[in-house]
């Protein structure tokens, strides 16, 4: 590996991914840069996100004026410079990217039960469940028509994503079947629903920005395999003790009954362990129950299972993931660009410190 290895600890935990990315003299020039073709896309997305339905117009934007990081427009940018830049193609590609990333949100809400996302009420909760799945479906229709605007290939990348984005859905809902190893079918499902739409924005930066067409594929399998790191972090985060004010109460997903790495390696590891089978019957018996005092052993049971073992596994399986994705710029030449995209890696998996 080129890059320095992918983890953290004490203070640098606690940048952002901002602060991370331009943190070396070499990428402090990137900053500038990186800003100005951000508030090109804040500002492509406030134009595009108007419709004519009043109603539309209102849900439309609900998610985009709640806020959210920019992760995947910022990949884009970083990826462009190995090119031409902040063109107006990758520019317009983000923009799209990221609208397809907001029209995912309405509906994993609808499909989780979400209440909250952004620190507001998830629009499901607002507006009912049929209004939140047809403003998602608004969403993609809008982000599918900017992209034409870039011709063929562009339309046939953004079918090609949104098909990964449903068929991960779709198998995170069935479960895995007979015979299928339930942590495998776990990762091909964070490839599909989070992986493949990081990879459409690291490739649209190389495409779009004419930059070498050999730095596509290196791009891709960054993004994709930063998807899974990501959201295996996410699966600590959901366990840790809440340090925001966004209301969300730890163990959400485990509380669902939403498969995580950590449920998923702590029922493989029920099978020969007394101990953690007992903790998987108190988890059922505590989320069937509902009942005060269930609730309130439920909340030591997402402590212990944030202090088990198996979240460690995970942590650990995170780096492995970002790791790889670093592993996979090697044809990168060195300097700011693969230095910030090692940067992006490293802050990926220091939020599950």
């Amino acid at each position: 590996m080129n890059a320095s290895p992918v983890g953290v600890t004490g203070v640098t935990g606690r940048l952002t991914l901002r602060q991370r990315l331009f943190a070396s003299p070499e990428t402090k020039y990137l900053s500038d840069v990186i800003d100005a073709g951000v508030a090109k896309i804040e500002a492509g997305l406030d134009a595009d996100l108007h419709f004519a339905d009043a109603l539309a117009d209102v849900t439309g934007r609900y998610l985009l004026e709640a806020g959210g990081k920019r992760v995947r427009p910022m990949l884009t940018l970083i990826a462009a410079q190995l090119g031409n830049g902040a063109t107006p193609e990758v520019v317009l590609a983000a923009e799209a990217i990221e609208i397809t990333h907001l029209a995912s949100l309405y509906h994993d809400d609808v499909m989780d039960e979400a209440p909250l996302r952004r620190g507001v009420p998830s629009a499901h909760a607002v507006w009912g469940n049929s209004t939140a799945i047809l403003t998602g479906d608004l969403l993609f229709a809008r982000a599918s028509s900017l992209m034409s605007r870039l011709g063929e290939r562009a339309i046939l990348l953004q079918a090609a994503t949104f098909e990964r984005l449903c068929l991960g859905q779709l198998h995170e809902t069935l479960g895995p079947q007979p015979g299928e190893d339930a942590i495998e079918h776990y990762i091909q499902v964070l490839a599909d629903k989070t992986g493949s739409l990081i990879a459409a924005a690291a490739r649209v930066g190389i495409v779009y920005s004419g930059a070498p067409a050999e730095y596509e594929e290196a791009v891709v399998s960054f993004g994709e395999k930063i998807g899974i790191a990501f959201q295996l972090a996410d699966d600590v985060i959901d366990l840790a003790p809440a340090k925001d004010k966004t209301g969300k109460k730890p163990g959400t997903d485990l509380r669902a009954g939403v498969p995580t790495l950590p449920t998923l390696l702590l029922e493989r590891q029920a099978l020969t362990d007394p101990a953690a089978a007992a903790l998987l019957t108190r988890i059922r018996n505590d989320i069937d129950a509902g009942t005060p005092e269930a609730d309130a052993d439920f909340d030591l049971v997402v402590r212990e299972v944030f202090a088990h073992p198996v979240t460690q596994a995970t942590r650990d399986e995170a780096r492995r993931w970002a790791s790889e994705a670093v592993d996979a710029l090697a044809i990168l030449p060195a300097g700011a660009v693969k230095q910030a995209l090692s940067a992006f890696a490293e802050h990926i998996v220091s939020r599950t410190a």
